[in-house]
């Protein structure tokens, strides 16, 4: 049987500090995010970069992977390799190493979307494709219990309080946070949450919830429901093919969700009041 695949463990600086001038002519020093380019080539293929922190480069890779439904099963690929010195003028370089290759790759690739996401995600080919199957825990979720996720998200320790201009996603089983990451780009922090789950080999049930300081764009929907996961939060609002996409889904969204305050854009009756709810 063959066995998860191997990773480096590339790392870099997440932020980085520069001088700044104010209004009144006052240099300071201020720390900002450290954006980077990662090109992914997959068996020696390159097929796409990505602009990334770069704080989990291998589980970002194999979420992607599986969000692009190029891979089904996280034990398809042998091997991912992140150098961030290998590329040209400083960029990093994934090597996706599979046991058998992945069908038509070069077809798959030719046609790309470039989606909503910031710092520009990209997605391939017919990315619908295969979504009437998709099947979502009908989950529901009390105020007390979102209150309590928000809360947990808002004392969280990121990179966004020291540096700001990053998004966020989160992932609870029941009331337990399970992962946080943060990039330049939504689409990238649900891709490594996506590539923690292979490789923690977890399945989830009714009690996942995933929490986004993005927008709820059609592609975090799609993305979230391909994880099997029922409930979805944003700090942020949901964009029209999003609402449409939750709605065929059967998905639960909430968003502008902040506080004790928060908006549900479908599947309401799956939102329950409970007397322990304090306005």
């Amino acid at each position: 049987m063959s066995s998860l695949p191997r990773f480096t463990q590339a790392r870099c600086d997440l932020t980085r500090q520069i001088e700044v001038l104010d209004e009144q002519g006052v240099k300071s020093l201020v720390t900002i995010p450290a954006e980077r380019a990662l090109t992914i080539y997959v068996d020696k293929q390159e097929v796409v970069t990505l602009m990334t922190l770069g704080a989990n480069p291998e589980l970002l890779v194999l979420g992607y992977l599986r969000n692009q439904r190029w891979v089904s099963a996280a034990t398809e690929v042998d091997s991912i390799t992140v150098d961030w010195e290998a590329g040209e003028a400083g960029a990093g370089v994934a090597a996706v190493r599979t046991h058998a290759g992945i069908a038509d790759l070069q077809g798959r690739t030719e046609k790309r979307v470039i989606t909503t996401g910031c710092g520009q995600g990209s997605v391939f080919g017919d990315w619908m494709l295969g979504m009437d199957g998709l099947r979502v825990p009908r989950a529901v979720i009390s105020q007390t219990r979102l209150h309590h996720l928000l809360n947990t998200i808002r004392l969280q320790e990121t990179v966004y309080k020291s540096a700001g201009t990053v998004h966020g996603c989160a992932l609870f089983i029941g009331d337990a946070l399970q992962i946080y990451v943060e990039d330049v780009g939504r689409h990238n922090a649900v891709d490594v949450i996506a590539g923690w789950l292979w490789m923690n080999e977890i399945s989830l049930g009714d009690e996942a919830v995933f929490y986004t300081t993005g927008r709820l764009t059609s592609e975090m929907v799609l993305k979230s429901a391909q994880m099997g996961i029922g409930v979805v939060v944003s700090r942020n609002g949901i964009t029209q093919m999003g609402y449409d996409l939750a709605v065929q889904l059967g998905l639960c969204a909430i968003g502008r969700a902040k506080n004790k305050h928060y908006l549900v854009y479908t599947a309401h009756e799956r939102v329950v009041a409970d007397a322990a709810m304090v306005l």
